[in-house]
This record gives C-alpha cells, structure tokens and sequence, in this order.
C-alpha cells in the first residue's frame, strides 16, 4: 500500500515538475511537489510556494515555514508525519493572488493527490486553499469580512474533516495572532491522537 501511494505520488510530481499549463511556467525556478507521510490521514493545504520554496523545492522553508514549525513544536506536531501540498504549484510573482485559471489548472494536480492520499483531515490553510476545499465540498462560505470565523472550526463531509485554519504567514504581519494560531491548529494534534 505504501509503495503503491509513494510511486502514484511521484508520477503525479512529475507531472507537477514538467506543467506547462499557465504562465507560471515560465517564471517560475520549480513547481513543488507534495511532501511528508501520505499514510497519516493528514493532509495540510497551502496557497503556493514563496520564495525560498520556489528555490529550494520544498514546503515552508521560508519565513512562514519558521512560523509553522514554532506552532507545530508547541503543540507536539512533527510536519514531517503529515502530508503537506499547495493550491497552487508555482511561486506567485510579487507574492500576488493567484488567478482563476491558474488554480483551476493546478487544481487538477491537488484532486489526484486527495485521491491517492485519501486524507481523513483536509487542513487548508488562508483564503484561496479554504475556498476550494469549501467550494469542492459543497460548504458554505461565509462572506470575506467574516471569514476569520472559520478559522479552528470543524466540517464533516462526505467521510472527512475539514479544519480551516490562517496560513502561517498571518503571524508574520501580525504577531498578535500567533497564540489563536496555536490554538487552532491543536486540532491537527486532536485528530492525530484519534479526535475530532
């Protein structure tokens, strides 16, 4: 089984490596492939890789990634026993929103690796993650003023959890948010000890 999961996710980073689908392609260093335990029935959702994502080709290596790893340490979270994939495969340039075309074109990618993940807990972090899982889901989203009030909250549906939560780069703008954010995302700990 887990052989069988390692090679479908790679042949679907390969693809991921070699798109050409939008622009992206063309300013981007590397497109970044899923990373971490496929098997643990977690599977965390960002946006699309920064910088030093784009450069290195892993997940949160960045300053965001330094945010994620102090919320993980002080819940008991090891990131390396959840899956971990982005929205979006390519760097952003400017750190802009991405656009419709180019999530609905990546999108394809994250659908075939929540089919062979087969995640239990969808974990999608900030707006354009907690959209398209809400979205793909048929779950109600709240108007953009009040889209904080998801955040920590749980979803059953269609035989999973969904726990929106705010993407780590929230506390690097505003650390007033980080002890909610440790809050919120003790519900991955919950889940991983056999909760929610």
């Amino acid at each position: 089984m887990w052989s069988s999961m390692k090679d479908e996710l790679e042949a679907i980073c390969k693809e991921v490596r070699n798109c050409t689908r939008c622009a992206l392609a063309g300013t981007r260093t590397q497109a970044l492939c899923g990373e971490g335990d496929p098997s643990s029935g977690v599977m965390l959702v960002a946006q699309a890789p920064g910088e030093r994502e784009d450069e290195e080709g892993r997940m949160f290596v960045g300053p965001s990634g330094g945010v994620l790893n102090e919320v993980f340490a002080r819940i008991g979270v090891n990131r390396g026993k959840i899956y971990m994939t982005n929205l979006v495969k390519c760097m952003l340039p400017g750190y802009r929103r991405p656009r419709q075309q180019e999530i609905a074109e990546c999108s394809r990618y994250l659908e075939k690796e929540m089919e062979v993940v087969n995640p239990k807990l969808l974990v999608p972090l900030g707006f354009y993650a907690i959209r398209y899982l809400f979205n793909r889901f048929g779950l109600h989203l709240p108007p953009k003023a009040e889209f904080s009030s998801l955040y920590g909250r749980v979803f059953h549906v269609q035989g999973r959890v969904i726990l929106p939560l705010r993407h780590p780069t929230a506390a690097l703008y505003n650390k007033s948010v980080l002890p909610q954010m440790v809050d919120t995302y003790r519900g991955i700990k919950t889940f991983l000890e056999g909760g929610l």
